[in-house]
């Protein structure tokens, strides 16, 4: 039985990543660890281990601690934080890791570095400006006109995101982090107003094995963002389109041609209906894998199988699962799968 450590397993990616394996044809001994012990008491495995921040100069130490104590067959990371450190001191690890290269993943962790490259490749039309003073807040709003796109370059969930509509908003939006000692580097993009997408996928030796694209139609607490927007979504559902699958391949491709491991891609409309990439989250996956494990497709069980050279079933690279399956959840809820034209509820709103 292969040994599996789960890092950031208290949280709700790591949780769906782990009841996805629990929900394989395959029995798996998981062992999962987090920062946070109240969180570790919500994880679906039976081993949990406390262990310190990524940023502890001891963090690797006590990983292998970890991986030797348990004989870990294998080490797959949620969080980004750790996905970076990890990927860094990949060398150093006593266990096997299935994550894309080391410049694959910085690339992506950096949405400058991210949209430049997609610029230069015409995936995206105009290239992102890193603000630096009063001046380059002029320099984006003469660029993308009024609403742009400001964000922290490095980071997930729309981290410091927020949609400027004007220059003292965008002005005032930097300073107010300054003042509570958060020294983020902002970057301003364009804005794209239509659907917003999510396109996960699974990759080896540069080719593409399986991958599924949803559409995120709600999200968690939106009141709560500055922006309205958290990509944590409370109600997706499976979209088959091709210029999202095209679009989402290219990306990939464009950062690295022998990508292998796991590839999410957000995606956005533009007003033009254009789908962009906005960033790719590399070597870890979207919070909600486990709804695609519970509509048929098992994505964190085939990447442990592809990890160790195992074969697989014949998947199809695009549209694994049918168009128009939601996935709804929330706090306290159960999520359920929902397909198309078969809700339960009855409608008195008319």
């Amino acid at each position: 039985m292969k040994k599996i450590l789960v890092t950031g397993g208290g949280a709700p990616a790591g949780i769906n990543f782990i009841n996805s394996l629990n929900n394989a044809p395959e029995d798996f001994e998981i062992i999962s660890s987090d920062i946070n012990k109240f969180h570790l008491e919500l994880t679906p495995s039976n081993t949990r281990i406390i262990l310190p921040s990524c940023e502890n100069s001891n963090y690797i130490e006590k990983l292998n601690h970890v991986i030797e104590e348990f004989e870990i067959d294998l080490l797959h990371s949620q969080p980004d934080s750790e996905v970076k450190v990890i990927s860094e001191n990949r060398e150093k690890l006593n266990t096997k890791i299935f994550f894309p290269a080391k410049k694959t993943i910085e690339i992506c962790q950096n949405k400058e570095l991210s949209s430049e490259i997609w610029t230069k490749e015409g995936i995206l039309e105009k290239n992102s400006i890193t603000i630096n003073s009063e001046k380059d807040l002029e320099i984006a709003a003469n660029s993308f006109g009024y609403p742009y796109w400001l964000r922290a370059s490095v980071g997930a969930s729309s981290k410091g995101s927020s949609l400027i509509q004007n220059k003292q908003t965008a002005f005032h939006w930097i300073e107010y982090w300054k003042s509570r000692n958060i020294d983020w580097r902002f970057i301003a993009q364009d804005y794209f107003g239509g659907r917003n997408i999510a396109f996960q996928s699974l990759w080896k030796d540069g080719e593409l094995i399986v991958s599924q694209a949803r559409e995120r139609l709600e999200y968690l607490y939106p009141n709560l963002a500055p922006s309205g927007v958290t990509n944590t979504p409370v109600v997706a559902v499976t979209i088959n389109d091709e210029n999202v699958n095209d679009i989402a391949f290219k990306s990939v491709k464009s950062i690295d041609k022998n990508a292998s491991g796991i590839f999410c891609v957000d995606l956005k409309e533009d007003n033009q209906g254009k789908i962009r990439p906005t960033e790719i989250n590399a070597g870890r996956f979207f919070t909600t894998s486990y709804f695609f494990t519970k509509a048929g497709i098992n994505m964190p069980y085939y990447y442990i199988k592809l990890a160790f050279d195992e074969e697989i079933p014949k998947l199809p690279k695009f549209n694994a699962l049918p168009e128009g399956l939601y996935w709804i959840r929330h706090i306290d809820g159960s999520a359920v799968l929902v397909k198309e034209g078969e809700w339960q509820n009855k409608d008195f709103s008319i």
